[in-house]
């Protein structure tokens, strides 16, 4: 399909989503556990999609479906700053890949109809050398002002990733530390000057049998200094164990098991949701489990496995040395690289893990990378066109899917603070992960309480130490009143149904007493009309495994910015339902839509 069939999609996208992108100067660099820029100091928030290049055919997918730059272009309207491109080392190590034609490489697989497809998408692309195909992405991607992390997903290429690929580890079969390093460098020195290219991840999901501490802190800090050197503007980052699920290790004082870099402000460690990387790694916990309970145990152990890296139990070394360790007051930025889920809405598993994770990135204001941006696959797997129903865009790579996530995500595509940020003193949003929108007052005082743009002024709140919820600057507080009843704002804030405190061990529910003292209600949100009321507060019960908390599920997040000077958001935009359609296309699916087996 032509870009003249992606136009009236990006018009609606461009009304839909208003996403304010605050200018800043490469390159980048940390400060404590920010991304800033080198210039101004100015926090700049990564906010991700992953697009892959690292399966069979090495060719970045979707070029088969769309031109190139309308890609890039639709990655730009849909509000990220950023792409996250994946990239097999043998690439640029392995001859007879690098020397490999995009027409050559689709032959290999007997992908006749994808050649013709891309031949007539992209007749620029078709017969240029894979390396050459790969610059020409990330070239598309600068001219769109997106920002990319170069990501060495895996040394052969196909799809990622098992404990014993041969990809696993350093030592492993495809996984020569000296072509590794030599590969980084190569990268590294070629996109040199190429300023959007902010950061290259070494390596991703390191896992397996022959994985250690020992080997993660001798390789990783060579391949860190080897970059470094090669191209000295990139972040480095550096992953995990444990298919990047595990960080903790990074805490540890002596016997080399801290990070220790020659040069300061470049280390960007990044991680999973910890300890999964996807609701389905945690089995039918989210099915079966109590949904608080469960979310609970997550968030805390992402804390003890990767989000102390924000919180400060770290510290530096002396001089120039970057060191993580135990203890003192130095922070780190921790970045997701990815998270995702099946898109269709039909997997209870990954709905109860998206309310949960929203929440507590919401909260930590973290930088991160949706899995994923692609589709449809040219190969995968022996499957010829495999749907991607992790994927943002649709089969067709003509618009997102139904049910996308774009008007959950788009109000954690802005800083909520941060460097450069501190523009007022800060307030609180009433953040709702279900539906991405924020707790909103009305211009009529006793009208009732709305979910809204996070990005409206009406949505600033002070969360006291008495634990009330009070309009920013006003003197009045959220109060309960009844079962099934909109909240009030009132004068009088000593009474019990003024208070509001955190009930459940997801800490997502805000509890108040009735008007009349006799119950405890939760603050929810009515699916109908998007009003504010209070009911009776689900899944409090450890042993209840049946019920589904997410419309009580609200996070109170701090944040610094001018809600004056934020943009606002149409009331169709990101404030939609998670539900809503934002785009309609008539391009018929592929018959067999069944799901991919696992994203391992």
């Amino acid at each position: 399909m032509a870009m003249k069939s992606l136009l009236p999609a990006l018009s609606l996208l461009l009304l839909l989503l208003s996403f304010h992108l605050s200018s800043f100067a490469l390159p980048l660099s940390t400060n404590s556990r920010w991304i800033v820029d080198d210039e101004t100091g100015k926090r700049v928030k990564l906010t991700c999609v992953n697009w892959v290049s690292h399966v069979d055919t090495v060719v970045a997918e979707g070029l088969n479906k769309q031109p190139l730059d309308s890609i890039s272009t639709l990655i730009s309207t849909m509000g990220f700053n950023c792409v996250r491109l994946t990239w097999p080392l043998f690439l640029f190590t392995n001859e007879s890949y690098s020397n490999l034609t995009v027409r050559s490489s689709f032959q290999t697989f007997n992908l006749i109809e994808s050649i013709a497809a891309l031949q007539f998408h992209n007749p620029h692309l078709i017969d240029l050398p894979l390396i050459d195909a790969f610059k020409a992405v990330v070239s598309s991607l600068a001219s769109n002002s997106i920002l990319v992390i170069l990501d060495n997903h895996i040394s052969k290429p196909g799809w990622c990733c098992s404990q014993s690929d041969g990809n696993g580890f350093f030592n492993d079969q495809y996984f020569d530390p000296n072509t590794w390093i030599r590969g980084l460098v190569r990268v590294a020195t070629m996109f040199r000057d190429t300023p959007q290219v902010v950061g290259m991840s070494l390596r991703n999901e390191l896992r397996g049998p022959k994985q250690n501490q020992q080997q993660w802190f001798q390789y990783m800090q060579k391949g860190a200094e080897a970059v470094h050197a090669a191209n000295p503007k990139l972040l480095v980052i550096l992953s995990g164990l444990s298919f990047d699920t595990d960080l903790s290790f990074v805490r540890k004082r002596g016997g080399g098991t801290s990070v220790k870099l020659s040069f300061p402000n470049k280390l960007l460690l990044t991680g999973r949701w910890l300890p999964c990387r996807y609701a389905f790694s945690d089995g039918q916990a989210w099915v079966n489990g109590n949904p608080n309970q469960v979310c609970g145990s997550v968030a805390s152990s992402f804390m003890r496995r990767g989000g102390f890296l924000l919180t400060g139990s770290i510290s530096s070394s002396n001089g120039s040395d970057s060191e993580v360790g135990e203890g003192g007051e130095e922070y780190y930025p921790l970045f997701i690289s990815e998270f995702g889920v099946d898109q269709r809405g039909v997997n209870v598993n990954d709905n109860r893990y998206l309310n949960c994770i929203l929440g507590v990135m919401a909260e930590m204001d973290m930088d991160w990378a949706l899995w994923t941006l692609q589709g449809s696959y040219y190969v995968r797997q022996g499957k010829i066109g495999l749907d991607e129903t992790y994927g943002l865009l649709d089969w067709n790579w003509c618009a997102p899917r139904k049910g996308s996530l774009l008007a959950r995500i788009s109000s954690l595509q802005s800083p909520f603070q941060g460097p450069g940020l501190s523009e007022v003193i800060p307030y609180q949003l009433v953040f709702h992960p279900l539906t991405g929108q924020c707790v909103t007052r009305q211009s009529v005082l006793w009208e009732p309480l709305k979910l809204g743009p996070c990005t409206d002024s009406a949505a600033a709140w002070t969360y006291t130490t008495d634990h009330t919820l009070q309009p920013q600057g006003s003197e009045l507080c959220v109060k309960a009143i009844g079962q099934g009843e909109a909240v009030k704002l009132g004068i009088f804030c000593s009474e019990a149904n003024s208070r509001w405190d955190p009930v459940s061990a997801s800490k997502m529910h805000l509890a108040s007493n009735s008007s009349d003292g006799t119950s405890m209600y939760c603050l929810d949100a009515d699916a109908a009309s998007q009003n504010i009321i209070t009911n009776p507060c689900k899944c409090l019960d450890k042993s209840d495994q049946k019920c589904d908390p997410a419309s009580q599920w609200f996070k109170i997040i701090t944040t610094t910015r001018d809600p004056a000077a934020a943009t606002a958001q149409p009331a169709n935009a990101a404030g939609a339902p998670p539900d809503s359609d934002l785009i309609v296309t008539t391009t018929e699916s592929p018959t067999d839509r069944r799901p991919p087996s696992s994203l391992l």
